[in-house]
């Protein structure tokens, strides 16, 4: 867990501070308020996946587990190959792979654009390139890996759509790339928030995001957090 070790001393130094930490706390993760999705997908029946990055997928899995309609919300790997899904090669920054969250979702219950909607809000900053918070690489890039042609045309109608309506301080970072396959994450990543909430990585920068959730969308908002194991 080399990539996050440095960020928690800084949170436990934080810690000590008292006060000092409250402060960062709460600016750690801030919600953008934005318009929904000009453009959606038409109303559809069964189970449908998406798969986004946005950072270290322990705090973007954690969003999404609290999302009603959401049925499964896996952290893992896309953008590279078989041969380097594994989080000590994706952690090098070189294999293609991004941190990303595949979410399985009723489309009855949510819509993908819903789901985007979240994801461009609350669950990370899509402004930042190759980064989030404290942690920076390629791995860590924003990215919407379409499953299909509608879902593309959604993202990128989406995108422009945001970028033209300035509620952002600089332009998206985020970038579409195609799905070539999703690999999930080894065991110990997967409901890293649910099991470890006092971790200081994870109560600085991902409890706040789970907290924006429910402020900013309180009707798609479950408390009881669907997971993995």
């Amino acid at each position: 867990m080399f990539i996050r070790t440095l960020p928690r001393a800084v949170c436990a130094a934080l810690v000590t501070a008292g006060s000092l930490f409250a402060g960062a706390a709460g600016a750690a993760e801030r919600a953008f308020i934005i318009p929904p999705p000009a453009v959606d997908e038409p109303a559809a029946t069964g189970q449908e996946k998406a798969v986004i990055a946005g950072g270290c997928f322990w705090g973007v899995q954690a969003v999404f587990q609290h999302v009603k309609g959401v049925t499964s919300a896996v952290s893992g790997y896309a953008g590279g190959q078989a041969s380097t899904a594994d989080y000590d090669t994706v952690s090098g920054g070189r294999s293609g792979h991004a941190e990303s969250v595949e979410i399985t979702y009723d489309p009855k219950q949510v819509t993908y654009g819903q789901l985007l909607q979240i994801y461009f809000s609350v669950a990370h900053d899509p402004t930042q390139l190759n980064r989030q918070g404290p942690d920076s690489g390629t791995q860590y890039r924003s990215t919407v890996f379409p499953a299909n042609d509608s879902q593309r045309k959604v993202a990128e109608a989406y995108i422009a759509q945001l970028d033209k309506a300035g509620v952002y301080p600089k332009a998206l970072a985020t970038t579409v790339e195609p799905l070539k396959a999703f690999y999930p994450a080894e065991g110990y990543h997967q409901d890293y928030l649910a099991r470890h909430p006092y971790s200081m990585y994870i109560m600085v920068n991902d409890v706040p995001k789970v907290e924006n959730l429910a402020k900013t969308f309180p009707a798609m908002y479950r408390d009881k957090p669907v997971l993995v194991n």
